[in-house]
């Protein structure tokens, strides 16, 4: 006897298919979601790492911003010493300056003047005093025009007065100081 399926063999072949395809269908989800984590794990470690490198940088930015200051801070007081040694040696080398200066006033002051006040500002040295007569300032201007260490008198203000029944002259001189040449200054010129 032939055997006969009644069996709805067509809804079964379906359901068996469908089951496949859910079955396909969960695989690739599960894939998919499964690859979706790890890239999304492998961008995240990569942030991870690149915020590390940022630190990192900041960190040693910060380091070398202090060292920066530092620096600076040492480069100023460099340049205050450098000042201070250049005032020094411009004091050490301006000493003996003055003490020729008044020698000078001395040498230069002829008979009958009287220096009252001296002020000097740079090389500019003002000079006031009085003299018994105008020709006595003109022979101290001689003698200073002579002088190695005063040059380039200028008469500002001369008046004549009378003081305790004599006649005297006020003035007012301006020099300017000089350093002479020293032997080995005027060789090396010629």
């Amino acid at each position: 006897m032939p055997r006969i399926n009644l069996l709805p063999w067509r809804e079964e072949l379906r359901k068996q298919k469908k089951a496949e395809y859910l079955a396909i269908l969960g695989v690739c989800a599960a894939l998919a979601v499964a690859m979706w984590f790890a890239v999304h794990l492998y961008f995240g470690e990569l942030i991870n790492q690149q915020n590390a490198r940022n630190a990192f940088l900041q960190q040693q930015i910060t380091a070398l911003d202090k060292k920066i200051a530092e620096i600076k801070a040492l480069e100023k007081e460099k340049e205050n010493l450098i000042a201070r040694m250049k005032a020094i040696e411009t004091l050490q080398t301006s000493r003996p300056l003055i003490v020729h200066l008044f020698d000078e006033l001395v040498a230069t002051l002829p008979e009958g003047v009287y220096l009252t006040e001296v002020a000097q500002q740079g090389s500019n040295v003002t000079i006031k005093g009085v003299a018994q007569s105008n020709a006595r300032v003109s022979n101290y201007m001689r003698n200073v025009e002579d002088s190695e260490w005063l040059q380039n008198p200028k008469l500002s203000i001369i008046q004549t007065a009378n003081r305790d029944s004599r006649r005297v002259a006020d003035f007012i001189l301006t020099v300017q100081q000089s350093k002479p040449k020293s032997d080995d200054e005027a060789g090396t010129e010629e």
